[in-house]
């Protein structure tokens, strides 16, 4: 089934993504000629394997009923010399009254995460030219 989003660029360094409705915004940092008024598009990357692990945490919890007040998801990531991505860490803290017997059971939870799935077996990613009038 084949999906779309739309590219759009907004002036300077300012890259908009068009998607259901949504305009998702990325722009670059000062330093690298942007205005810093939006995240950098390796920052919505980033946010999206936390979020996404996030998710179903919520939706772990709720389907016990249990409160996720108290519960957030902190994310870490570490580069190698040529600043590339080695290694994502997500912990997962809850508050001393969370039952410990669901620690491991939370970890499965964020381990479903479609976004991390996709890197563990990443598609294809094609670029071409297409002329239009």
């Amino acid at each position: 089934m084949k999906q779309e989003m739309v590219i759009e660029f907004r002036g300077g360094k300012k890259v908009t993504a068009l998607y259901n409705g949504f305009a998702i915004e990325t722009d670059q940092a000062v330093e690298s000629g942007g205005e810093a008024s939006a995240p950098e598009p390796y920052d919505l990357f980033l946010a999206s394997l936390g979020t996404c692990a996030g998710y179903y945490v919520v939706a772990f919890c709720k389907g016990r009923e249990l409160p996720t007040e108290g519960i957030r998801l902190v994310q870490s990531w570490t580069r190698d010399e040529k600043r590339k991505l080695v290694g994502v860490a997500l912990a997962i803290e809850v508050p001393e009254s969370f039952p410990s017997k669901y620690h491991k059971a939370l970890i499965r939870s964020a381990n479903l995460c479609s976004v991390k799935k996709v890197l563990e077996s990443p598609p294809t990613v094609e670029s071409r030219v297409v002329v239009v009038s």
